[in-house]
Order: C-alpha cells, then structure tokens, then sequence
C-alpha cells in the first residue's frame, strides 16, 4: 500500500518557477517533477517503482521506459527525436 504526506515547502521564486515550467515542457504536474528530483537525490527504497505503466526510475534516477508485452513496438532514440522536433 502507498501513502502519502502533505507537506509546505518554501521555495525560492526562480526555482519555483523553473520547476513549473519543466512540468509544463514535459506534460506533466510540478508535483512529479518534485517527487522526481527528491527520488534521484535521495535514493528510492529497493523494490518501490513509481506508480507510472510507462516508465521506472533507474538507480541513477533517470526515468527509464518499460518494456511492453508482447508485439509491443520497441522504441528507439530515434523515434523520441522525431517526436522532439514535431512539437
């Protein structure tokens, strides 16, 4: 079972504001870009992945695709910059 803690963080405005504006450049809520960054600096307990179908933190806390069952089709870097350069 996952619990979670509110918490009152205060941040300096530019930070708060880089923060909102990588969330926003990668679709998602400036909640997970903060859980994101507390994950990589502080280490993940072995065994807990994020509750994502899509992706996993590594242990280097890079986000990291999951494989797809079978007759999925396999990403590849190449695919990631196509869609890069259409946005």
């Amino acid at each position: 079972m996952v619990t979670h803690m509110k918490t009152t963080l205060e941040l300096p405005d530019e930070l708060f504001a880089q923060a909102k504006k990588a969330a926003a450049r990668r679709k998602t809520t400036f909640r997970a870009v903060v859980e994101h960054a507390l994950r990589r600096e502080v280490g993940q307990p072995e065994g807990v992945q994020p509750e994502s179908p899509y992706y996993r933190i590594g242990p280097d806390g890079i986000p990291r695709l999951r494989r797809s069952g079978n007759g999925g089709v396999r990403v590849t870097s190449a695919m990631i910059r196509e869609l890069m350069e259409e946005e």
